[in-house]
């Protein structure tokens, strides 16, 4: 089975290039099964470097993405400061692949409306709290209004309950963060990871924002999903410039 991918649906230009992976198309046994691209979560490495080279082949890329030991934070690796421990990755450069790993956190691709730059970032709630977008708008020449956004699949907000801590962690800062959650079992809350990262996106200046709405929980034949199944694989939302011919 040929691996599927999500192409985002938005006005980027030509040579930005941006994909998102699922679960379907790979190597790897079960729970890994099939198409896992994390490195660090129990599967095979040879089912994972096979994994990445499906990927490479099927999706076109130009090289071998840049993958980032993710900590949930907000350090932000380009191509003047590389960092290997990262949350999220920029690059001006045609023919570097940023990519970031996921399993119910929020992948957000980045791309400027002249097609000179991009970046993707893994936003969990930590990261999303403490300010990974907006590290990786801060990355970019000119206004956030030149960006466009695309966020990839990610948990639901009907299945992503969480303690009173993580809605604090936002309400306090951003009172409109409110609106994002809604009471669950007890003292904790349903939160909407899309419509806090809309939130963030838009309280920084960018309001060309696309995406949203495919539930890695919900959707179990298409997604792995850490929160559903715990041990499991990862997928990869990629984005790049084209290179120009030779």
């Amino acid at each position: 089975m040929a691996p599927e991918f999500l192409i985002p649906d938005w006005p980027a230009p030509c040579r930005v290039r941006a994909l998102s992976t699922t679960r379907t198309g790979g190597v790897s046994a079960a729970p890994w099964n099939s198409f896992n691209l994390g490195d660090h979560v129990g599967d095979a490495p040879a089912s994972v470097q096979a994994n990445r080279r499906i990927l490479r082949d099927a999706g076109g890329l130009p090289a071998e993405p840049r993958w980032l030991e993710q900590v949930h934070g907000c350090d932000v690796s380009t191509p003047v400061f590389p960092r290997r421990r990262a949350d999220a990755g920029f690059s001006d450069r045609a023919g570097e692949v940023c990519a970031v790993l996921t399993a119910d956190c929020l992948p957000v691709l980045f791309c400027n409306d002249s097609g000179t730059a991009v970046a993707a970032a893994h936003a969990g709630w930590r990261g999303l709290a403490d300010g990974v977008l907006e590290r990786t708008i801060a990355c970019f020449q000119g206004p956030p209004s030149s960006l466009l956004v695309w966020l990839g699949p990610a948990i639901g907000p009907r299945h992503f309950e969480v303690g009173p801590e993580v809605r604090a962690a936002f309400v306090d800062s951003h009172a409109e963060a409110a609106s994002a959650f809604r009471p669950g079992t007890g003292d904790r809350w349903f939160a909407d990871i899309w419509a806090l990262a809309r939130q963030r996106l838009k309280a920084a200046g960018v309001s060309r924002i696309h995406g949203g709405g495919h539930c890695t929980y919900k959707e179990e034949e298409r997604f792995f999903s850490y929160r559903r199944d715990g041990k499991t694989g990862r997928m990869a939302s990629l984005i790049w410039l084209q290179p120009e011919p030779q």
